[in-house]
């Protein structure tokens, strides 16, 4: 992706994109579960219909996939067997959104893609047109996707017009904040595989712009101008993170650039974008929350600290940190990309939403 990108060949996610197109797999119906491409709201998603007579009104997860905003699709393998798996154990309406990419589609329009879906699926006609129960409804994603998934939760509360509240927000190693990409966990994870700490700096930057200039400030943590300076209590990892994670690692406080980015691209400074940046007063009013996080991962902080924030706001929280896994450890459930982590992660959150959702 790099050489093709520096070639003038393609865009470094294009390149990054033929992963996707790899893993593609058709919307297939099975005899538990009906899986149809369509549309809801004019954007696209893959639809999973439970076949078997609900008895109730069925539990309902509007679900969005990672790939840094820039790659992925719901049709990948991984996901379609997972919300297959989910849509038929705990006999749920699972909408999977293909909202549009960056970089020809770029902050706020992912989010607008998946919240306007979000919203038009909480409508009471829409709930009883698939016979979900209003009560028994979950936002859910993975990296990026939980990035979308906390945003549209936090965003639901200020929408005077959406009736129904969500049950439950799931937060798969999500990407919380672009402030500080200087936490522990970028520093422990700067070369693991699957993410290292460039390419999320990649993804957040692209999130907002091709423009090299956030690039590199982001990877030198001088992206952040001083008027700002009041958001980092947020993601102060100094007093957000338990010890055990900071471990060695030295605070030496916020560090900043000039205005002149921010004011370009002011998407990295907004908490739809960032959602670890809401104050308290949005936290306290969110549901019932699971979070996983993996040691191995640039992510583990955001995770963490968004943990000790909702639980500090009176949140309830299940907080799952696997202390063996990496990023994207819950893919590789799939011959010949099979592991037992993989399994183990998955399995546990599937029980944890059989009891909550």
């Amino acid at each position: 992706s790099e050489a093709a990108d520096l070639l003038g060949l393609a865009h470094y996610m294009e390149s990054m994109r033929l992963i996707t197109v790899l893993e593609l797999v058709p919307a297939t119906s099975d005899e538990n579960v009906t899986v149809t491409d369509t549309e809801l709201s004019n954007v696209p998603v893959r639809l999973y219909l439970p076949r078997r007579a609900p008895g109730r009104l069925r539990r309902a997860m509007l679900y969005f996939h990672g790939g840094g905003w820039c790659v992925g699709d719901a049709g990948m393998k991984s996901y379609d067997h997972m919300l297959r798996r989910i849509s038929n154990e705990l006999n749920a309406v699972v909408v999977s959104v293909n909202y549009r990419l960056a970089p020809e589609h770029r902050f706020p329009v992912p989010f607008e893609d998946v919240y306007s879906v979000t919203k038009f699926f909480l409508q009471s006609e829409v709930l009883s047109q698939y016979g979900v129960d209003p009560a028994r409804v979950c936002v859910a994603g993975d990296s990026a996707g939980g990035n979308l998934a906390a945003a549209v939760a936090q965003q639901l509360l200020e929408d005077p017009g959406v009736q129904t509240k969500l049950k439950v927000q799931i937060l798969l190693y999500p990407a919380l904040q672009a402030l500080d990409l200087d936490l522990p966990s970028y520093r422990d994870n700067t070369d693991k595989p699957l993410l290292p700490r460039s390419l999320m700096v990649r993804f957040w930057s692209e999130y907002f712009t091709s423009d090299p200039a956030l690039r590199e400030a982001m990877a030198s943590s001088r992206h952040v101008p001083t008027e700002a300076g009041h958001l980092f209590q947020f993601v102060n990892w100094s007093h957000w993170l338990p010890a055990e994670m900071r471990k060695a690692h030295e605070y030496s406080g916020a560090t900043f650039g000039g205005a002149e980015l921010a004011r370009r691209y002011p998407g990295f400074l907004d908490p739809r974008a960032s959602p670890l940046l809401a104050s308290e007063a949005v936290l306290r009013r969110l549901p019932l929350t699971y979070i996983l996080s993996c040691e191995h991962d640039v992510l583990r902080d955001d995770g963490v600290m968004y943990a000790r924030r909702l639980r500090a706001a009176g949140v309830t929280v299940t907080h799952h940190h696997a202390k063996d896994a990496f990023h994207a450890a819950m893919m590789f459930i799939l011959w010949p990309l099979e592991l037992a982590v993989g399994h183990r992660l998955f399995n546990t959150y599937l029980d944890w939403l059989k009891e909550n959702l």
